[in-house]
């Protein structure tokens, strides 16, 4: 009976102390102040630290609003596929905006200034490239909105970014467009077959662009999808200023699983 119970002791010991370890592994957020320039910049890194190897690096790249409850949860979901993601901030200060009328302004300031936009994405790119958890030669980036049409500018800069994957973004080029041999990054671009943002032409436009220059890339549609059919709060926002967004159930894991897929293939 005393070795019964001596046994179960030690096994009950062992399962504690398996379930405490389990328990600290786990994805991880930190706030991380970063400088372009003048400007400081606020935003965050987040990994699972269950593993010490580095691991490929993934920018985030948020939408109009700025850094929101929606962009936190695609880290945290990179996180757990085993990436370190790191949410750069565009607008400088952490700033963000909670209506259309500030939210036009702080991206249009950054878009109608492409220098200021690389500057800014370089700054985060090497932030992330210098955590201990990141392995610096595997960078991608993904972008949502605003965010997407940011990461496609990239592309056409030349970052080296092994992967680029945009979530209903804006195709037209906010400087010069891709030139053969200059875009080292793969590109998904994912929209939604209903967003009156998007212009037919637009997309005639950006896949000739595209092909011109040779860029390997992939454009899918949604059928049925608006703008933001990724995020969650998308559609309260929409009925709150009258604006054609809404979270697509559908579209938002479909185009989840392709990125997965994207990122898993290039980096």
């Amino acid at each position: 009976m005393k070795r019964y119970l001596l046994r179960a002791s030690m096994a009950g010991c062992a399962l504690a102390l398996f379930l405490s370890g389990t328990a600290r592994a786990a994805v991880q957020e930190e706030a991380v102040s970063y400088r372009d320039g003048d400007t400081v910049m606020k935003g965050f890194i987040v990994y699972d630290d269950a593993s010490k190897a580095k691991r490929p690096g993934v920018i985030i790249v948020h939408e109009w609003w700025g850094v929101t409850k929606h962009i936190h949860a695609e880290a945290r979901k990179l996180a757990a596929q085993g990436y370190t993601a790191f949410i750069a901030d565009m607008y400088g200060d952490g700033k963000t905006a909670d209506n259309p009328m500030d939210a036009g302004a702080l991206s249009g300031a950054v878009r109608k200034n492409p220098a200021a936009m690389l500057s800014r994405f370089s700054a985060a790119k090497n932030t992330l490239s210098q955590h201990a958890s990141t392995d610096a030669a595997r960078i991608g980036a993904v972008g949502y909105c605003f965010g997407g049409s940011v990461v496609l500018d990239m592309a056409r800069a030349g970052l080296d970014l092994k992967g680029i994957a945009a979530f209903h973004a804006g195709l037209d080029a906010a400087a010069a467009t891709a030139a053969e041999g200059k875009v080292k990054a793969k590109l998904l671009v994912q929209n939604g077959g209903a967003d009156p943002f998007i212009k037919p032409e637009s997309i005639v436009a950006f896949k000739q662009e595209m092909a011109a220059a040779h860029v390997d890339y992939r454009y899918i549609v949604y059928p049925g999808a608006v703008h933001a059919f990724t995020n969650p709060e998308a559609t309260a926002k929409g009925k709150q200023f009258n604006l054609p967004l809404a979270y697509d159930e559908q579209a938002d894991k479909l185009s989840g699983a392709e990125a997965e897929k994207f990122l898993r293939s290039v980096l």
